[in-house]
């Protein structure tokens, strides 16, 4: 089984790290290199442009890959997204100059719009019922419609800055994008593949997830359940010659300070905290 990833870009060192803690170590490395085997001997990684890799998995190059839903969206929209890996996050936004008047869609009709996502804008545009011309880029988006080239722009943006610096306002979303993985229809049931995603949908689900064990007053073990309900409930083991029972729970990062305030309150005492490497559930 081959999985395409990004060579290079914002978009490598996270999904390499992905793949390690998956327990998909690379065997050869990555530097400079077309393929690396990893550990399984019947999972190769190869490396592409993170913008090529849809391509390579639908023309079979590849039996799943691993880049934005943006890309995918843009290229080969017939691809099935698997699992949302939670990083890459940005947004496809239709902006306009702040002064040019441009305040919603309905505005550019008639209009030009400047993008490197033809294929996407066509489409957004289409399901709003406005007419536009559209002009396709490969860089500096952001500067056409201070040159006369285009009205409006489609662009990739994370924080904004940029649009800011530009002098552009968004008008609207067009599409919100993360990094995904992606199969053909014919290879996403594949044994090989469905296991590459459930290694990788275990480090995802251990994001944000700390794990507790504690010791209980046995009298106290209903309330204690109340507080950390957990997966289905904690895990609760006698301790020999206590009245005290181990109890050991999944939780929220978020909810750890509250809760073991919480905890402590009812009794409990020897309250660990550790981190969640993987989580198959």
């Amino acid at each position: 089984m081959r999985i395409a990833v990004p060579n290079k870009g914002r978009l490598h060192d996270p999904t390499l790290d992905l793949l390690e803690r998956a327990g998909l170590h690379l065997v050869d490395g990555a530097d400079r290199k077309l393929y690396a085997d990893t550990v399984d001997p019947d999972v190769t990684v190869l490396f592409a442009r993170a913008a090529d890799i849809p391509e390579y998995v639908a023309d079979g190059a590849a039996d799943a890959g691993i880049t934005g839903y943006d890309q995918v969206r843009e290229s080969e929209p017939g691809l099935v997204d698997m699992l949302d890996l939670g990083y890459g996050t940005c947004r496809l936004v239709l902006a306009a100059p702040e002064d040019g008047g441009v305040e919603s869609v309905a505005d550019l009709d008639g209009g030009t719009v400047a993008t490197e996502f033809p294929n996407v804008t066509r489409e957004y545009f289409e399901d709003q019922a406005v007419e536009v011309d559209i002009t396709e880029v490969s860089g500096a988006t952001e500067l056409t419609p201070h040159v006369d080239i285009a009205d409006a722009i489609v662009d990739i943006t994370s924080t904004g800055t940029t649009l800011r610096m530009n002098r552009l306002g968004v008008v609207d979303e067009v599409l919100s994008s993360s990094v995904r993985l992606f199969a053909r229809p014919d290879t996403e049931d594949n044994e090989k593949v469905q296991q590459v995603r459930t290694a990788l949908a275990s480090v995802v689900s251990a994001e944000d997830k700390r794990y507790l064990m504690m010791n209980v007053p046995e009298d106290r073990l209903d309330d204690v359940k109340s507080v950390i309900p957990g997966m289905g409930g904690p895990t609760v083991m006698d301790i020999a010659g206590s009245e005290m029972v181990a109890v050991h729970a999944v939780v929220d990062e978020g909810r750890v300070f509250e809760t073991i305030a919480d905890l402590q309150e009812m009794g409990a005492s020897d309250i660990l905290v550790t981190e969640i490497e993987r989580l198959v559930e």
